[in-house]
Formats: structure tokens, sequence, C-alpha cells
């Protein structure tokens, strides 16, 4: 996370490398988090951790220890159910204990399932309603607009919200009042609870549908962290209170980082056996170390 307006002035080199360790720990942390409960929503977690590294280490404005800080950036989790990738994120930043990932979904714990603002510090909104993140976006960059603060926001939100139409009211509603300190990403994973997206509704040629709605738009490899920062660093510095809304369309493979888990066949909620963790966890650092090299 930074303490100034726009993306750190560190080298590009300097900058991915950070975010690569962070999204590495992040992985890692969502592992802890679905070995604590045998199961969860993993594959979406490993797939966009890569997008959360780059948000946390090299864009949003934060003060950890001060998760209400008025003049922060908010970060909104439109997709609830990926909770535990938001929590090992906060974990990243400061914002809870790593020791605390351990107790996801347990009973009393501050880190339900399903994401919700009540419950944990640095969870802006309760997500998992899908369809409603983007409108709630929109709400809330017009909300920092209305005070005069600072503030950007940043929302992610699935390919799946494609299919709701109140997502393309809060897009039209987004380029119609100018939000131009909002950022959204969406995390292009293919798949959802129905099957894969492309065969319950396709989703088309997106950028050129958000261009059209006003926006500007760009898709990348989601897991490609060069890439990100790049994309990330040029979207901040058009940012500003009155402007052109952005998007960046993420194409993202569920359970990345953890071969075993990538070739799996059915990858939305996964269900993996106890003896499998520790696998998971040597195939992640195995990866990540190679990647070193």
């Amino acid at each position: 996370m930074l303490t100034s307006r726009t993306p750190t002035t560190r080298t590009r080199d300097t900058a991915v490398a950070a975010c690569r360790e962070a999204a590495h720990r992040i992985r890692m942390g969502v592992l802890v988090q679905g070995e604590a409960q045998g199961e969860g929503y993993v594959a979406q977690g490993l797939g966009a951790a890569d997008i959360l590294a780059v948000a946390y280490t090299h864009l949003l404005r934060l003060r950890p220890q001060d998760p209400d800080w008025p003049d922060r950036d908010r970060f909104l989790l439109s997709t609830g159910h990926y909770a535990l990738l938001l929590y090992s994120a906060l974990a990243e930043a400061g914002t809870i204990p790593v020791e605390e990932l351990r107790t996801y979904a347990a009973d009393g714990s501050r880190l339900p399932m399903s994401a919700m603002s009540t419950y944990t510090p640095g969870v802006e909104i309760s997500g998992g309603s899908l369809g409603h993140g983007l409108g709630l976006a929109v709400g809330t960059a017009l909300g920092q607009r209305l005070q005069a603060r600072p503030s950007r926001t940043v929302v992610l939100f699935s390919d799946g919200e494609l299919d709701e139409g109140s997502t393309w009211e809060a897009a039209m509603a987004a380029s119609s009042h100018r939000t131009g300190d909002l950022l959204a990403f969406v995390d292009m994973n293919g798949m959802q609870a129905d099957g894969p997206t492309r065969e319950v509704l396709d989703v088309d040629d997106q950028v050129a549908r958000w261009e059209s709605f006003g926006w500007r738009a760009t898709r990348v490899d989601g897991n490609d962290v060069g890439a990100l920062v790049d994309v990330v660093g040029l979207a901040a510095s058009r940012m500003t209170p009155v402007g052109v809304p952005q998007i960046v369309l993420c194409d993202t493979r569920l359970g990345a980082g953890v071969p075993m888990l990538e070739s799996r066949e059915k990858l939305h909620f996964m269900k993996i056996a106890e003896d499998e963790w520790p696998r998971c966890m040597r195939q992640l650092t195995e990866q990540h170390e190679g990647g070193r090299r």
C-alpha cells in the first residue's frame, strides 16, 4: 500500500518484484485459509491474487493500522465469495494479523466465508450479492467527490457479473456522472457457478462494449504481474475526480500458481483432501522459486 496520491516512483523492475513477492504471500494465505476449512473458493483466490497484489502494493493509498482513515482509497470486493483472497491481501497490507487467517470461517471469527464490512477491518462492503459491486463503487466515488476527498475507488468484480443488468446500469451511470476516480477490475476466469461463462451467456468483445459505454477499457493477462503494474500505473496517472472511468479486464487462470489445482476439471468451489494441502503449498513454493530464476 502507498502513502501518496499516485503509484510509487520506484523503478518498474523493483515494483514488479515487490508485487510478485506479495502475490506469492497472498496465495499462501489463501491456501492457509482453505486448509482451515478443507474447502472453499480457493481457485478464484489463487487466480486473482496478482490483481490484489498489484492493487495493495502498487496502487491503494491506505493506512493499514487505521482502516477507517477518511481519505483512504476504497477497495470494494463485489465477489464476496472471494473473501479469503481479500483477507490474505489485508494481512499482507498489515491490517489484520497473518496468524488470524487460520480462523477463516470458524465460529466467532472476524473472517466469515463471504466478506462482510461489519466483521472485518478493511472490508468496505458486504459483497456476494453479485451484480451490485459496480453500482456501490459508483456511489462511493460520487460520495467522495461531494466531500472533496482525494480518495479513489477501486472495485473488483467477476465475469459472471457481466451477465447482470445492474452492472450495465452502473456502467452508464459512471460514464454519465464522469467518475474519473473510479477504476474497475474484472476477474475474467471463464467460470461461474453454473458452468463456463461463455456457455452461460457469451460475454463477447468486452473491450469494445465498455468503450461503447463511455469507459476507457484495457484487457490484460491477469496473471502477468509486469503487465498489471504497467496498466495500473497508467490508469492511476489518468484518475481525476471528474473524468473517464476505467476498467481493466483481467484474464486469469483458476488455481494459478498450483499446477495440481489448475488442472482440475471443476474449479468453482473446491474440496481438497486433507493430505493434498501440503502438496499444494509445496507446488506453490516451487513455482514461485522457479519463477525467480
